[in-house]
Protein backbone atom coordinates (compact mmCIF):
# COMPACT_ATOMS: atom_id res chain seq x y z
CA UNK A 1 0.00 0.00 0.00
CA UNK A 2 0.88 3.76 -0.94
CA UNK A 3 1.18 6.49 0.95
CA UNK A 4 0.54 9.40 -1.62
CA UNK A 5 1.78 12.90 -0.53
CA UNK A 6 1.05 16.04 -2.50
CA UNK A 7 2.80 18.87 -2.89
CA UNK A 8 5.53 16.38 -2.06
CA UNK A 9 8.93 18.69 -3.22
CA UNK A 10 8.07 21.28 -0.99
CA UNK A 11 9.71 22.34 2.42
CA UNK A 12 7.67 20.49 4.85
CA UNK A 13 6.53 17.47 2.26
CA UNK A 14 9.57 16.38 1.69
CA UNK A 15 11.12 16.24 4.62
CA UNK A 16 8.13 14.18 5.43
CA UNK A 17 8.84 11.94 2.89
CA UNK A 18 12.09 10.88 3.90
CA UNK A 19 10.73 10.46 7.62
CA UNK A 20 7.73 8.37 5.95
CA UNK A 21 10.24 6.07 3.97
CA UNK A 22 12.54 5.82 7.18
CA UNK A 23 9.91 4.33 9.02
CA UNK A 24 9.37 1.63 6.25
CA UNK A 25 6.24 3.30 4.49
CA UNK A 26 5.87 3.54 0.51
CA UNK A 27 5.48 6.91 -0.85
CA UNK A 28 4.27 8.50 -3.66
CA UNK A 29 4.93 11.91 -4.60
CA UNK A 30 2.82 14.47 -6.66
CA UNK A 31 3.40 18.22 -7.10
CA UNK A 32 2.89 20.41 -10.00
CA UNK A 33 5.85 22.01 -9.69
CA UNK A 34 4.50 25.63 -9.63
CA UNK A 35 6.74 26.51 -6.10
CA UNK A 36 9.38 23.61 -6.29
CA UNK A 37 11.92 21.81 -8.13
CA UNK A 38 11.93 18.37 -10.05
CA UNK A 39 15.46 18.78 -8.54
CA UNK A 40 14.80 18.15 -5.07
CA UNK A 41 13.54 13.98 -5.84
CA UNK A 42 17.09 13.83 -6.17
CA UNK A 43 17.82 14.93 -2.89
CA UNK A 44 15.00 13.04 -0.96
CA UNK A 45 17.39 9.65 -2.77
CA UNK A 46 20.12 10.40 -1.85
CA UNK A 47 18.73 10.91 1.75
CA UNK A 48 17.09 7.72 1.99
CA UNK A 49 19.11 5.52 -0.39
CA UNK A 50 16.32 4.50 -2.59
CA UNK A 51 14.19 5.50 -5.45
CA UNK A 52 11.11 7.22 -4.62
CA UNK A 53 8.24 7.42 -7.33
CA UNK A 54 7.46 11.27 -8.47
CA UNK A 55 4.84 12.63 -10.80
CA UNK A 56 4.33 15.79 -12.04
CA UNK A 57 0.24 16.32 -11.64
CA UNK A 58 -1.99 19.28 -11.31
CA UNK A 59 -4.73 18.95 -8.96
CA UNK A 60 -7.14 21.48 -10.49
CA UNK A 61 -6.79 18.51 -13.68
CA UNK A 62 -9.30 15.90 -11.45
CA UNK A 63 -8.56 13.34 -14.14
CA UNK A 64 -5.01 13.65 -13.94
CA UNK A 65 -5.27 13.31 -10.23
CA UNK A 66 -7.92 10.16 -11.24
CA UNK A 67 -5.15 8.25 -13.20
CA UNK A 68 -2.83 8.75 -10.24
CA UNK A 69 -5.60 6.25 -8.25
CA UNK A 70 -5.85 4.38 -10.89
CA UNK A 71 -2.08 3.62 -11.36
CA UNK A 72 -1.43 3.35 -7.65
CA UNK A 73 -2.71 1.11 -4.68
CA UNK A 74 -3.18 3.99 -2.32
CA UNK A 75 -3.88 3.43 1.47
CA UNK A 76 -3.94 7.43 2.53
CA UNK A 77 -3.02 10.81 1.42
CA UNK A 78 -1.00 13.84 3.01
CA UNK A 79 -2.37 17.10 1.62
CA UNK A 80 0.61 18.89 1.66
CA UNK A 81 -0.62 21.14 -1.93
CA UNK A 82 -1.37 24.42 -2.05
CA UNK A 83 0.05 28.17 -2.00
CA UNK A 84 0.97 29.75 1.26
CA UNK A 85 2.19 33.22 0.85
CA UNK A 86 0.16 35.59 2.93
CA UNK A 87 1.29 38.61 1.15
CA UNK A 88 0.54 36.76 -2.17
CA UNK A 89 -2.74 35.90 -1.04
CA UNK A 90 -3.91 39.50 -0.28
CA UNK A 91 -2.64 40.66 -3.41
CA UNK A 92 -4.35 37.58 -5.62
CA UNK A 93 -7.28 36.37 -3.55
CA UNK A 94 -9.16 34.81 -5.97
CA UNK A 95 -5.65 32.73 -6.94
CA UNK A 96 -5.55 30.91 -3.36
CA UNK A 97 -9.26 29.83 -3.24
CA UNK A 98 -9.17 28.85 -6.88
CA UNK A 99 -5.70 26.57 -5.94
CA UNK A 100 -6.09 25.91 -2.68
CA UNK A 101 -9.86 25.21 -2.44
CA UNK A 102 -10.76 23.19 -5.99
CA UNK A 103 -7.83 21.42 -5.58
CA UNK A 104 -8.71 19.79 -2.19
CA UNK A 105 -12.49 19.48 -3.54
CA UNK A 106 -10.83 17.66 -6.57
CA UNK A 107 -8.61 15.05 -3.83
CA UNK A 108 -11.74 14.50 -1.77
CA UNK A 109 -14.00 13.83 -4.46
CA UNK A 110 -11.56 11.45 -5.98
CA UNK A 111 -10.49 10.03 -2.40
CA UNK A 112 -14.31 8.85 -2.01
CA UNK A 113 -14.74 7.71 -5.81
CA UNK A 114 -11.14 4.74 -4.47
CA UNK A 115 -12.29 4.43 -1.22
CA UNK A 116 -9.38 5.73 0.44
CA UNK A 117 -10.98 7.43 3.79
CA UNK A 118 -7.59 8.88 5.78
CA UNK A 119 -6.22 12.12 5.46
CA UNK A 120 -3.71 13.82 6.69
CA UNK A 121 -4.82 17.59 6.05
CA UNK A 122 -1.73 20.45 6.32
CA UNK A 123 -3.09 23.52 8.11
CA UNK A 124 -1.90 26.17 9.96
CA UNK A 125 -1.43 28.25 13.39
CA UNK A 126 -3.10 30.86 11.03
CA UNK A 127 -6.56 29.63 11.62
CA UNK A 128 -6.38 31.11 15.40
CA UNK A 129 -6.44 34.54 13.88
CA UNK A 130 -5.41 37.66 16.47
CA UNK A 131 -7.86 37.48 19.14
CA UNK A 132 -6.63 34.42 21.07
CA UNK A 133 -3.93 34.84 23.74
CA UNK A 134 -1.47 32.21 23.57
CA UNK A 135 -0.82 29.49 24.47
CA UNK A 136 -2.95 28.53 21.77
CA UNK A 137 -5.20 25.28 22.03
CA UNK A 138 -7.26 23.41 19.41
CA UNK A 139 -10.88 24.49 20.92
CA UNK A 140 -10.10 28.00 20.60
CA UNK A 141 -12.74 30.04 18.40
CA UNK A 142 -11.29 30.47 14.68
CA UNK A 143 -10.90 33.23 12.68
CA UNK A 144 -8.48 34.09 9.70
CA UNK A 145 -6.71 37.26 8.94
CA UNK A 146 -6.31 36.90 5.07
CA UNK A 147 -6.98 35.05 1.94
CA UNK A 148 -4.53 32.24 2.71
CA UNK A 149 -5.25 31.89 6.69
CA UNK A 150 -9.19 31.84 5.10
CA UNK A 151 -8.70 29.11 2.69
CA UNK A 152 -7.23 26.66 5.68
CA UNK A 153 -9.98 27.09 7.80
CA UNK A 154 -12.75 27.03 5.21
CA UNK A 155 -11.09 23.63 4.03
CA UNK A 156 -10.87 22.27 7.59
CA UNK A 157 -14.53 23.27 7.65
CA UNK A 158 -15.36 21.70 4.78
CA UNK A 159 -13.37 18.74 5.76
CA UNK A 160 -15.03 18.40 9.10
CA UNK A 161 -18.31 18.49 7.20
CA UNK A 162 -17.49 15.54 4.57
CA UNK A 163 -16.27 13.47 7.59
CA UNK A 164 -19.72 13.77 9.49
CA UNK A 165 -21.57 12.86 6.43
CA UNK A 166 -19.15 9.98 5.30
CA UNK A 167 -19.16 6.85 7.63
CA UNK A 168 -15.29 5.57 7.65
CA UNK A 169 -13.04 8.70 7.04
CA UNK A 170 -10.17 9.75 9.30
CA UNK A 171 -8.77 13.10 8.95
CA UNK A 172 -6.29 14.85 11.08
CA UNK A 173 -6.04 18.64 10.85
CA UNK A 174 -2.33 20.08 11.46
CA UNK A 175 -1.97 23.31 12.84
CA UNK A 176 1.60 24.25 12.42
CA UNK A 177 3.31 27.15 13.83
CA UNK A 178 6.48 28.60 12.73
CA UNK A 179 8.92 25.49 11.08
CA UNK A 180 12.42 26.32 10.31
CA UNK A 181 15.55 23.96 10.66
CA UNK A 182 16.64 21.43 7.43
CA UNK A 183 17.17 17.42 7.66
CA UNK A 184 20.58 16.92 9.14
CA UNK A 185 22.20 15.88 6.19
CA UNK A 186 21.99 19.26 4.00
CA UNK A 187 20.49 17.84 1.34
CA UNK A 188 17.00 19.34 2.16
CA UNK A 189 15.87 22.44 3.41
CA UNK A 190 13.51 25.93 3.12
CA UNK A 191 14.26 26.46 -0.79
CA UNK A 192 11.69 29.64 -1.33
CA UNK A 193 10.57 30.44 -4.74
CA UNK A 194 11.06 34.58 -5.33
CA UNK A 195 11.27 36.47 -2.39
CA UNK A 196 10.89 34.60 1.04
CA UNK A 197 7.66 35.10 3.07
CA UNK A 198 10.00 33.22 5.79
CA UNK A 199 12.31 35.00 8.33
CA UNK A 200 15.20 32.12 8.49
CA UNK A 201 15.80 32.42 4.54
CA UNK A 202 16.51 36.18 5.41
CA UNK A 203 18.90 35.15 8.35
CA UNK A 204 20.61 32.82 5.46
CA UNK A 205 21.24 35.43 3.34
CA UNK A 206 22.65 37.90 5.42
CA UNK A 207 24.88 35.77 7.15
CA UNK A 208 25.66 34.58 4.50
CA UNK A 209 26.59 38.38 3.13
CA UNK A 210 24.38 38.02 -0.02
CA UNK A 211 22.46 40.88 2.11
CA UNK A 212 23.61 43.95 4.02
CA UNK A 213 21.12 43.38 6.76
CA UNK A 214 17.93 41.78 8.06
CA UNK A 215 14.40 43.92 8.49
CA UNK A 216 12.84 43.41 11.59
CA UNK A 217 9.12 44.76 11.86
CA UNK A 218 8.73 46.44 14.97
CA UNK A 219 10.95 46.92 17.98
CA UNK A 220 8.41 48.25 20.40
CA UNK A 221 5.80 45.18 20.97
CA UNK A 222 4.72 44.64 24.51
CA UNK A 223 7.87 41.88 24.76
CA UNK A 224 10.63 41.56 26.93
CA UNK A 225 12.87 42.78 23.83
CA UNK A 226 10.23 45.14 21.54
CA UNK A 227 9.86 41.95 19.23
CA UNK A 228 7.49 39.47 18.13
CA UNK A 229 7.32 36.25 19.66
CA UNK A 230 7.32 32.53 17.75
CA UNK A 231 7.07 28.93 18.63
CA UNK A 232 10.00 27.89 16.03
CA UNK A 233 9.96 24.11 15.67
CA UNK A 234 12.48 22.07 13.45
CA UNK A 235 11.00 20.59 10.32
CA UNK A 236 12.40 16.88 11.50
CA UNK A 237 9.51 17.75 14.53
CA UNK A 238 7.09 18.77 12.08
CA UNK A 239 7.53 15.83 9.80
CA UNK A 240 7.45 13.05 12.83
CA UNK A 241 4.26 15.06 13.67
CA UNK A 242 2.64 14.24 10.06
CA UNK A 243 4.05 10.48 10.94
CA UNK A 244 2.57 9.84 14.39
CA UNK A 245 -1.00 11.73 12.66
CA UNK A 246 -1.33 9.08 10.03
CA UNK A 247 -0.95 6.40 12.42
CA UNK A 248 -3.16 7.81 14.81
CA UNK A 249 -5.95 7.85 11.92
CA UNK A 250 -5.07 4.60 11.09
CA UNK A 251 -7.40 3.42 14.10
CA UNK A 252 -9.26 6.59 15.10
CA UNK A 253 -12.15 7.98 12.92
CA UNK A 254 -13.27 11.48 13.01
CA UNK A 255 -11.87 14.99 12.16
CA UNK A 256 -9.56 16.02 14.47
CA UNK A 257 -6.99 19.16 14.85
CA UNK A 258 -3.53 18.95 16.36
CA UNK A 259 -0.98 21.66 17.37
CA UNK A 260 2.23 20.81 16.00
CA UNK A 261 5.09 23.39 17.91
CA UNK A 262 7.58 23.21 20.87
CA UNK A 263 5.53 24.92 23.43
CA UNK A 264 7.77 27.50 24.09
CA UNK A 265 7.77 31.22 22.49
CA UNK A 266 11.13 32.77 21.40
CA UNK A 267 11.44 36.59 20.07
CA UNK A 268 12.96 37.45 16.56
CA UNK A 269 16.00 38.36 18.11
CA UNK A 270 16.26 35.93 20.33
CA UNK A 271 16.23 33.66 17.09
CA UNK A 272 19.13 35.56 15.94
CA UNK A 273 20.98 36.11 18.47
CA UNK A 274 21.27 32.04 18.73
CA UNK A 275 22.15 31.66 15.47
CA UNK A 276 25.08 34.14 15.48
CA UNK A 277 26.63 31.79 19.21
CA UNK A 278 25.91 28.97 17.61
CA UNK A 279 27.18 29.38 13.67
CA UNK A 280 29.93 31.97 14.64
CA UNK A 281 28.24 34.31 11.68
CA UNK A 282 27.03 37.84 12.37
CA UNK A 283 23.49 38.98 11.61
CA UNK A 284 23.22 42.98 11.13
CA UNK A 285 19.83 43.98 11.25
CA UNK A 286 17.56 46.90 11.59
CA UNK A 287 14.16 47.93 12.94
CA UNK A 288 11.92 48.85 10.68
CA UNK A 289 8.01 49.63 10.99
CA UNK A 290 5.63 47.32 12.45
CA UNK A 291 3.94 44.69 9.07
CA UNK A 292 0.58 45.31 9.33
CA UNK A 293 -1.37 41.65 10.48
CA UNK A 294 1.46 40.52 12.28
CA UNK A 295 0.35 39.19 15.72
CA UNK A 296 2.60 39.82 18.92
CA UNK A 297 3.31 36.75 20.52
CA UNK A 298 2.06 32.88 19.00
CA UNK A 299 2.77 30.05 21.24
CA UNK A 300 1.29 26.55 20.81
CA UNK A 301 -0.67 24.43 23.71
CA UNK A 302 0.54 21.23 22.34
CA UNK A 303 -0.86 18.48 25.10
CA UNK A 304 -3.17 17.07 22.94
CA UNK A 305 -0.53 16.08 19.86
CA UNK A 306 1.67 14.94 23.19
CA UNK A 307 -1.44 13.00 24.71
CA UNK A 308 -2.74 11.48 21.55
CA UNK A 309 -0.23 10.98 18.99
CA UNK A 310 2.01 10.08 21.48
CA UNK A 311 4.36 13.19 19.81
CA UNK A 312 6.53 15.65 21.24
CA UNK A 313 9.27 18.04 19.66
CA UNK A 314 12.48 17.45 20.82
CA UNK A 315 15.40 19.52 18.78
CA UNK A 316 16.35 23.27 20.22
CA UNK A 317 16.54 26.45 19.03
CA UNK A 318 19.98 25.95 18.73
CA UNK A 319 19.56 22.54 16.24
CA UNK A 320 17.14 24.47 14.38
CA UNK A 321 20.24 26.96 13.47
CA UNK A 322 22.61 24.47 13.19
CA UNK A 323 21.00 22.48 10.56
CA UNK A 324 19.88 25.57 8.51
CA UNK A 325 23.23 26.89 8.42
CA UNK A 326 24.72 23.74 7.21
CA UNK A 327 22.08 23.29 4.56
CA UNK A 328 22.37 26.55 3.46
CA UNK A 329 26.23 25.78 3.30
CA UNK A 330 25.46 22.78 1.42
CA UNK A 331 23.23 23.81 -1.16
CA UNK A 332 20.74 26.03 -0.13
CA UNK A 333 22.87 29.22 -1.10
CA UNK A 334 23.00 27.98 -4.92
CA UNK A 335 19.62 27.38 -5.11
CA UNK A 336 17.98 30.32 -3.00
CA UNK A 337 17.70 33.34 -5.52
Amino acid sequence: MTILVTGGLGFIGSHTIVELIEQGNDCLIIDNLSKSTVEVVQRIETVVQKKVPFLQVEMLDKEALRDVFRAYNISSVIHFAGYKSVGESIERPLLYYQNNIISTLNLLEIMQEFNVKKLVFSSSATVYGDENWPPLKEDLPLSAPNPYGRTKLMLEEILCDFVTANFGWSVALMRYFNPIGAHKSGELGELPFGAPNNLMPHILKVASGEKNSLKIFGGNYDTKDGSCIRDFIHIMDLADGHVKALQYIEKNMGCEAFNLGTGRGYSVLNLIHTFEKVTGEKVPYEIVDRREGDIVVSIADVQKAETSLGWKAKYRLEDMCKDSWRWYQTIGALSIK
